[in-house]
């Protein structure tokens, strides 16, 4: 079955033809990505979606959109886009869709993703499991995090969390001083204050404070691109940081989740694959006291499919029509 498969972030939507078959994705086609700010509305990039691909689009969509998904009316943070789910049959022409939120397509991609588009990051060297629960875990602009539990034949459950919004536990002193340092801010600091892209620049303006240097106002994107080039040796201090405190992050919710393994997701994580092999990001995540050496038997993997937010959604669809498909 085909369908068309759909990615809508804040500034960008993203779109591909897709294949289905007996509750798998066999085939995603080429991405083509539009700006949401050239688009007054959902539908109207639709439509260009539609004449880019030269002719009537499959009456099937599935959509992963970045925010909640439920209720009547989906409504975007960074652009004025609404989808109507009940309407999509008559808007878009496709009675057989699904709506999912953009990390659960994620985890979507990591059920389905051919073992290739996997790194390995720490931990035994060895394939995810075929049963059993996978934490899969994406700092991004947020932190996003699901549970994809694995049945022995293939069968899976993806359940979104807001695992990115627990409470933020320092392990030494110079994460006492972040924390403090965001205290200042929020009431309350969850980790994704810390461990999601924008938190590079409290990291980096702490440890600034602490060598009692002048803290030079810089924006994540450019601390992102110093740190990673070693050019300005505070910003790569700060990116060493951010790796260790994602490890600790990372093994607690593994820890929380009975995790018999752990996915690294999203665009930041791909970015810093090979820091976070050098840094302490493996020590943290299994540094849980008693139960060290039931961390370190985890694998540990990093997703690198081009199009995971494409790919899982046509998951997600592949999943939820099964039983139309195999009729």
């Amino acid at each position: 079955m085909q369908l068309v498969a759909v990615d809508i972030g804040g500034t960008h939507a993203r779109f591909a033809l897709a294949e289905v078959e007996a509750g798998r994705v066999v085939h995603l086609g080429e991405a083509v990505t539009l700006k949401t700010a050239d688009h007054p509305s959902f539908q109207l990039a639709w439509e260009e979606f539609s004449r880019l691909s030269g002719g009537a689009l499959p009456p099937a969509v599935a959509i992963a959109v970045a925010g909640p998904v439920g209720g009547e009316i989906i409504r975007f943070t960074n652009n004025p886009w609404i989808i109507r789910p009940a309407l999509i049959p008559e808007k878009l022409g496709a009675p057989a869709y699904v709506v999912v939120n953009d990390f659960a397509a994620v985890a979507h991609a990591v059920a389905q993703a051919d073992s290739a588009h996997f790194i390995h990051l720490c931990g035994p060297d060895a394939p995810l499991p075929a049963e059993g629960t996978i934490s899969v875990v994406g700092p991004g602009t947020g932190l996003g995090v699901a549970q994809l539990w694995r049945q022995q034949g293939g069968g899976y459950h993806v359940q979104p969390t807001e695992g990115g919004h627990i409470d933020y536990a320092p392990l030494d002193g110079i994460e006492d001083a972040i924390l403090a340092r965001l205290r200042g801010r929020y009431r309350r600091v969850s980790v994704e204050r810390v461990v999601a892209g924008p938190g590079i620049v409290d990291i980096y303006e702490t440890l600034a404070h602490i060598e009692g240097r002048a803290i030079v106002s810089l924006t994540d994107k450019e601390l992102w691109t110093l740190g990673a080039s070693g050019e300005d040796s505070l910003a790569a201090a700060a990116v060493d940081r951010f790796c260790l405190s994602l490890g600790s992050v990372a093994g607690d919710l593994a820890l929380a989740h009975g995790a018999s393994a752990l996915v690294m997701a999203g665009g930041l994580g791909l970015r810093i694959k090979d820091t976070l092999v050098r840094s302490g990001f493996a020590q943290r995540f299994c540094a849980k006291g008693r139960f060290e050496g039931l961390m370190a038997a985890l694998p540990v993997k990093l997703i690198t499919h081009p199009q995971p937010g494409l790919f899982g959604a046509a998951a997600a669809f592949a999943q939820a029509h099964s039983g139309l498909l195999a009729g």
